[in-house]
């Protein structure tokens, strides 16, 4: 049996842009999203703290320093100053529960990390 859990997110990111003429996606610091074990092209969920928003999209990378953008039809999701919550889930089989730690990495207002952890 295998049991979708989450893979990593980063916590409490600050929205830096939104380019709504784009062809889609997350753009994230690349710094940043190779900090949470994000791939450019994975599946990510955006959690929007500040309007409930809740949508699926996919990682770029960027180069900014702090660069959280939606970009694309999820710009219509969230504006600049918003907090969001990026999450990515894994498939995991049963056996490799024992040994499950996901990545979480929490940041600043200004996108930074603070920590790096690995328990739920």
């Amino acid at each position: 049996m295998q049991v979708e859990m989450l893979y990593s997110k980063i916590h409490r990111a600050t929205v830096s842009d939104a380019n709504l003429n784009y062809v889609g996606s997350i753009t994230i610091e690349r710094s940043l999203a190779q900090s949470a074990n994000l791939l450019a092209g994975m599946k990510v969920e955006i959690l929007n703290i500040n309007n409930g928003e809740r949508f699926s999209t996919y990682v770029i990378y960027g180069e900014k320093k702090g660069e959280i953008c939606l970009n694309g039809a999820a710009a219509r999701k969230a504006q600049v100053g918003d907090i969001i919550i990026i999450v990515a889930y894994g498939l995991y089989h049963q056996d490799e529960l024992e040994s499950y730690t996901p990545t979480i990495v929490q940041v600043d207002s200004h996108n930074a990390i603070l920590s790096i952890t690995h328990e739920v």
